[in-house]
């Protein structure tokens, strides 16, 4: 039964979780990885649902903001808050290679209360990345429809089957963008 491992808050972090991860990239994989990391950069929002399980049928709305990670290397930067009612969670991630790939954590990774990163692979507008948390095994799909628009799905293993959990559908938030000035 998908509740048994899946609880709201997971879900919550899961879903920030596009945080978006690659690993092992071949020799040409890291321009196309750069691209993609580059377009999930920016401030997104959005609302999502959790589709399956005990708490089927919650909705929820995210705001995040994705930068370069602080060291400069391949990867990205997530901070922001999901909300659920009245209550809000604040959410990070940061995704950076390492060594042939890319390693990551949400909040304070699977130890706290947070996720691992364990995997990932980016193909063309989409990134396919691994999660764990205890005994909680899944994967988080990103797609980008086009440079505006995020979809995501995440999905956790129960018993041999990959059951769709989370679905969150991300804007760019233009609200966010700076605007210049004119001068008169």
């Amino acid at each position: 039964m998908v509740s048994r491992f899946f609880s709201p808050q997971v879900g919550l972090y899961a879903a920030a979780a596009l945080a978006v991860a690659a690993i092992a990239p071949q020799a040409d994989a890291a321009p196309r990885d750069k691209v993609f990391f580059e377009t999930a950069a920016g401030a997104w929002k959005g609302p999502g649902e959790i589709v399956a399980g005990k708490y089927k049928g919650t909705k929820f709305t995210c705001n995040l903001t994705g930068e370069p990670t602080p060291d400069a290397d391949l990867g990205i930067k997530l901070d922001g808050t999901c909300r659920v009612g009245v209550f809000k969670q604040p959410m990070s991630a940061v995704i950076s290679q390492a060594g042939g790939g890319y390693k990551g954590k949400f909040l304070d990774g699977a130890e706290g209360k947070g996720l691992d990163i364990v995997s990932g692979a980016v193909s063309g507008d989409k990134i396919v990345v691994g999660i764990n948390r205890a005994k909680l095994n899944g994967v988080m799909i990103a797609r980008m429809q086009n440079p505006a628009v995020m979809n995501i799905t995440i999905s956790v293993k129960v018993e041999e089957q990959m059951v769709p959990v989370i679905g969150l559908a991300l804007t760019r938030d233009t609200d966010e963008l700076a605007v210049g000035s004119i001068k008169p």
